[in-house]
Parts: C-alpha cells; structure tokens; sequence
C-alpha cells in the first residue's frame, strides 16, 4: 500500500503530470488568441491528446451535468428517461465523424492536418462550452423566469464561441485562409451527413439480413 501510495505521489510530481497540466491551461489561452494559440498548439507541440480528452469528458460531464442539474424553469429533461450511454454518444459519434469527415475532405484540399491534430483542435474549441456551462447550472437554480435570459444569452453565447474556435482551429491546422476554413468546414458538415446517412443504410441492411436469417432459423425448425 505505501508503495502504491509512493508511485501516486511520484507520479503527481512527475514531469508527465506537470506538463500535462500546462497543456490543459493553454487551453485558456487558446480560447482567447484563437489564431496564434491554435498554431501553437500543434506546431510548437503546446497541446496534447490527454489534455484534449479531459476537455471531452469535462464537455460530457457539463452536458449530463446541465441536464440533470439545471432548474426546471429551463430545463424539460425527465432524469429519469435520459440513457446516458446514448447521450455520451450523441456527442462523441458526431465528434469522431466530424473528425473523420474534415480530415477526408482537407486531405484532398492540400490540409496539412493529421488526424490527432484535427480531434485535439476540435476538442480544445470546447473549452468555452465548459467555462460557461458549469457556472450557469448554478446560475439557473438562483435567478428566476424573467431574469432567466442571462442564462439562455450565455449558454447560446457558449456554443457560438464554440464553433468560432473550432473554425479558427482548422483554418491553423490545415493552414488555411478564411474563405478555404469556412469552405472545407462546410463541406466536412456535408460529409457527416454522407457517413451517417451511409451508416444507416448499413446497420439497416444488418439489420434486415438479421432478421430474415432468424426468419429462415426459426421457419426451418417448425418443419424439421
């Protein structure tokens, strides 16, 4: 037990964990110089994947957070309806497809821009939706009706930084100008729809070959 106790404290001292921790506060500085911080971040290594995870989960956490915290006044989620796996997934299943859809496309488009640099700009672009959803969540519980504009004004205010950043970040990834940044996002929101709508059709093929071999099973053995 001591010694496990004594790696713990070794490792919250470490170089990896302090770095780790200079990492998640550049993302306070990326937020506010979106331009130069978003270049920083990949190509002078500022940034980093465990950073960029602990802003998802903070991301998902805040959302569940909201949804199960915030006053009734503004909010109409029934908790005890809600699958919380499929919410994690609402968020998480469009990220890696956007991912998969930006990096598609800009490929094609002369972006410079790998995978990891994608996701890791993406998921600091969500720093703001953190920074001001959390504070609201008690927010919502103090003010009342009237004066519950605050609380919608900021929330929307939350998501527009949000995607503001998350344009500025492939714009620096890709190394691109504004007009081909605003171009390429768009066609990469073209591309979600084109992976989903192809997912769909896929599981629902699945779905029906599925069930037309236990259709088959089960016919088969009432005459056998």
């Amino acid at each position: 037990m001591k010694k496990l106790f004594s790696r713990i404290l070794q490792f919250f001292k470490g170089e990896k964990f302090h770095r780790y921790l200079k990492t998640l506060r550049y993302s306070l500085y990326v937020i506010l110089h979106p331009f130069d911080g978003f270049w920083d971040l990949g190509h002078e290594k500022r940034g980093s994947m465990a950073a960029a995870h602990t802003i998802v989960i903070l991301t998902l956490l805040t959302h569940l957070w909201d949804m199960r915290f915030a006053s009734f006044m503004f909010n109409n989620t029934r908790w005890e309806r809600v699958n919380i796996l499929m919410v994690i997934l609402g968020i998480l299943v469009p990220l890696a497809i956007w991912v998969v859809a930006n990096w598609s496309l800009t490929t094609l488009m002369d972006g410079k821009g790998k995978l990891g640099d994608i996701y890791m700009a993406t998921a600091y672009a969500f720093t703001p939706y953190v920074i001001i959803g959390l504070p609201m969540i008690v927010v919502s519980n103090l003010v009342t009706f009237e004066e519950g504009v605050f609380y919608t004004y900021f929330n929307v205010f939350a998501l527009i930084w949000c995607v503001f950043l998350i344009l500025a970040g492939m714009m620096m990834v890709h190394d691109y100008g504004l007009g081909k940044g605003v171009f390429s996002s768009l066609l990469s929101l073209a591309g979600m729809a084109i992976i989903i709508f192809i997912l769909l059709l896929f599981f629902s093929l699945i779905s029906d070959a599925v069930a037309y071999f236990v259709s088959l099973f089960k016919e088969i053995s009432f005459r056998f």
